[in-house]
């Protein structure tokens, strides 16, 4: 059936590892921590991230790169965003000649403000198929219907990918607009916790669904302007992920926001979380892309600076607000 490595063990890691082994997959799951590779090994389950939910027999656990990597067909990356550099700059020597990497982190790195099939290209030559799309671990890990999409620039790749990973409950679709599908899985996370941030002052529904529509309203003009494809962005990847992150309270990112808005300290909020929120590091991408390519992106520039300057939620809400008036298109 194929060797399949995933590396990192949070739960969408953890769960695409056991989706991928119930298939009959040969996995291995990379973790970091050391503990946690134990624990899994003595229990079969990760009581961290997954608590109760034991794993596929077909999965495996190491703490070490080398021995997930070197005998993978395919490589699925489910490291945070600000990691992936850090975890594959050494590690990308232990890559197969014909091994397949895809993506599931959605972020944009910062300081190059690239994607993460960027980042693998520039440490491998090679480009990465991308799979993203609106999915909560927690609901996927019980099998609870779910679609996404599968973006690959390879045509032959993509339909393989799709079917690695389609099941009875988890539909994949394919696309081939990797920058699109990319984008759009980065900029959901910066536009949850605006909406997060909405429902912690308790403005209400119709305030958060103006910040969903003019938040897609952003992405599509950045993603545009990076070569995407207007359409991918009312797919699954673009409006699906979006509606799910601004109204899920399992969304780490619409959590962030929420208790920003409810008047918590950030740091406050990152100290007492065990998963990363990756709109909070992409804030400040997305900012600083908005002013390289002369995108007025109003509620990202917001949300950068209620993250990274501390500034006011009501502030900020009130600027968005009072702006000067224009045409919706």
């Amino acid at each position: 059936m194929g060797y399949i490595a995933v590396i990192g063990a949070g739960s969408w890691g953890t769960t695409l590892a056991n989706l991928l082994g119930e298939k009959s997959y040969d996995v291995t799951l990379w973790a970091y921590e050391q503990e946690l590779v134990d624990e899994i090994c003595r229990t079969n389950i990760n009581g961290t991230y997954l608590p109760g939910i034991p794993l596929s027999l077909n999965v495996n656990v190491t703490s070490s790169l080398q021995d997930a990597l070197k005998k993978a067909r395919y490589i699925l990356n489910v490291v945070p965003t600000q990691f992936v550099r850090r975890v594959f700059a050494d590690a990308a020597g232990y890559i197969r000649d014909d091994a397949i990497i895809i993506n599931a982190s959605k972020g944009i790195e910062q300081g190059t403000l690239k994607t993460v099939s960027a980042i693998f290209t520039e440490l491998t030559g090679r480009e990465a198929a991308v799979l993203s799309g609106p999915s909560f671990a927690d609901e996927v890990i019980k099998k609870m219907p779910t679609a996404v999409t599968l973006a690959s620039k390879d045509r032959e790749d993509g339909l393989i990918l799709q079917d690695v990973f389609n099941t009875d409950y988890f539909r994949v679709y394919t696309n081939e607009d990797v920058i699109g599908v990319e984008i759009g899985g980065a900029l959901k996370n910066v536009l949850a916790i605006a909406s997060g941030i909405s429902d912690g002052l308790g403005l209400g529904a119709s305030a958060r669904a103006a910040l969903i529509t003019r938040g897609l309203a952003e992405m599509v003009r950045l993603g545009c302007a990076m070569g995407a494809e207007e359409k991918t962005f009312s797919g699954l990847s673009g409006i699906g992920d979006l509606v799910l992150t601004c109204t899920g309270t399992l969304s780490r990112n619409y959590t962030v926001g929420f208790k920003l808005g409810s008047g918590v300290k950030l740091q406050e909020i990152l100290d007492g979380m065990k998963t990363v929120a990756e709109g909070v590091a992409t804030s400040q991408s997305a900012y600083e892309l908005s002013g390289i390519y002369g995108v007025d992106m109003p509620i990202v520039q917001q949300i950068y600076k209620v993250v990274n300057e501390g500034k006011d939620p009501h502030t900020a809400v009130k600027e968005l607000m009072t702006r000067s008036l224009k045409s919706e298109y």
